[in-house]
């Protein structure tokens, strides 16, 4: 009676450990060519349940898809002749319903003393879940090969057209990092609306959220974008705000800028710049690439038109753009931008800061970028500490005299928190400067400024130097 139990106990613990883990089985008697299908293989194939004819092997193959039966019955025929296990991964066509379905089956033969095979037990198990998964991951790994490709082509031909038209470095490297940033603004609200669209309001606070705090407002209904159409908008406005910085309504205390949008009838919709309260404003004396990508490059993205007016009073622009342009609103709407509370668009006229005598440590895990940084920051002055590329680097150096970090949040996958409650601890102020688009404020909800990336060596100096400069 004890075996009997212990038996079934055995038996039972089997089931249990099958139906857990979403296996069929089946076991197929070759001699008498009989199989006998278990319920939860019936559920899983729509094979019969119970003791049938194998038909010698015909009744699982008669399900599977006809792209793939020849590789299952060369797999039994293999098998039965010399192996011992097998498996693979298939579809079958379920024959109540006509579904696609795959499936992984594996099988073990048993033979008798002359070696002859006399069963095959082996189970099946419904893996559509999983290969969906999988296939969708290799399509996003593609789409994102894809949009790296497109940015990389767009950041090249940005570089050059930038190049062409400027007269010296230094306005090379403003006029191109401004532009990158606009790109990099737009791209963080795309990717987090995972590429469905971007709002227009979104964008105009992430343009001119920080520009001029008070001299700029921006106001109407809710419009999102294509990726295409919100990156060509982003640039726009890059290229109005940083006009109106250098020459208009931005460059005084008294001016002003009132961005405007409205629906239009086709779908579409157009949007109005206004500048006041500036210097008298003329015709430009050159024209350089800003005016180029506003006035032929942004009216083709948005497949619509655009309109640049140099009146006395300041700059009027009319962007329209075409249904082709709208997305639907998207199923995730991250919140309206926080403005960094560092942010450089143009180039001041008090040149780089000065940090004669700093002790900076630098956090930051890609080494061209911790070189730059190194080399912009030891030229305004600093006395460098690090860089560290590592977690653990970055701790081991906490112990050095320290007045200010910059820390980028990630370092090859780990969270620089541990370094910042360090430096939290013991009062030392620190910058991130990160590539995440973290809307809601600092990472680890620290009371930091931020930089997104990418960004000018010059931005992270100015934002060190502020810092030391209010201690």
């Amino acid at each position: 009676m004890t075996r009997e139990l212990d038996h079934s106990s055995d038996r039972d613990r089997l089931e249990l450990a099958l139906q857990i883990a979403g296996l069929g089985e089946f076991d197929w008697d070759i001699g008498n060519d009989v199989v006998s299908i278990s319920a939860r293989l019936s559920r899983i194939s729509g094979l019969p349940e119970g003791e049938q004819p194998a038909e010698q092997g015909a009744i699982f193959s008669r399900i599977v898809h006809p792209d793939d039966v020849d590789a299952v019955r060369a797999d039994h025929t293999r098998v039965i002749g010399a192996g011992d296990t097998y498996e693979r991964r298939y579809r079958i066509i379920r024959p109540e319903t006509g579904e696609v379905r795959w499936m992984r089956g594996a099988g073990h033969v048993i033979r008798d003393g002359s070696g002859a095979a006399v069963r095959v037990c082996g189970i099946v198990e419904d893996v559509t879940a999983q290969y969906l998964e999988e296939d969708q991951r290799q399509q996003l790994m593609s789409e994102l090969d894809h949009r790296v490709k497109n940015v990389l082509a767009a950041v090249q031909a940005l570089a050059q057209q930038t190049a062409k038209r400027t007269t010296s470095l230094d306005a090379f490297l403003t006029n191109f990092n401004g532009r990158l940033k606009a790109m990099a603004s737009a791209n963080e609200l795309l990717t987090a609306a995972r590429w469905r669209g971007a709002a227009i309001d979104h964008l105009a606070s992430a343009e001119l959220g920080a520009l001029a705090p008070g001299q700029t407002s921006w106001e109407g209904p809710e419009l999102f974008l294509t990726p295409r159409a919100a990156n060509a908008l982003s640039l726009a406005l890059h290229e109005l705000a940083t006009n109106a910085v250098k020459f208009g309504a931005l460059s005084v205390e008294t001016g002003r800028v009132d961005l405007r949008w409205h629906t239009l009838r086709d779908g579409g919709f157009e949007l109005t710049w206004t500048e006041t309260g500036g210097p008298p404003v003329g015709p430009p004396a050159r024209r350089g690439f800003g005016s180029t990508l506003l006035e032929q490059v942004t009216p083709r993205e948005l497949n619509g038109a655009a309109e640049v007016e140099h009146r006395p009073a300041g700059v009027r622009a009319r962007l329209r753009a075409g249904p082709q342009a709208m997305a639907d609103r998207p199923e995730v709407v991250p919140d309206v931008p926080v403005a960094n509370r560092v942010t450089e668009t143009v180039a001041t006229a008090a040149g780089p800061a000065s940090l004669n005598g700093a002790r900076v440590l630098i956090v930051e895990d890609a080494v061209l970028l911790a070189l730059e940084l190194e080399t912009g920051l030891s030229e305004a002055g600093a006395e460098v500490v690090g860089p560290a590329y590592e977690l653990e680097e970055a701790m081991a150096l906490l112990d050095q005299p320290i007045d200010v970090a910059v820390l980028d949040a990630n370092l090859n996958g780990r969270s620089v928190t541990p370094v910042a409650e360090v430096l939290h601890q013991r009062r030392i102020p620190f910058v991130f400067a990160t590539g995440y688009g973290e809307t809601g404020g600092a990472p680890g909800g620290f009371d930091a400024p931020i930089i997104r990336k990418p960004y000018d060596v010059t931005q992270v100096a100015s934002a060190v130097a502020e810092i030391l400069a209010s201690r």
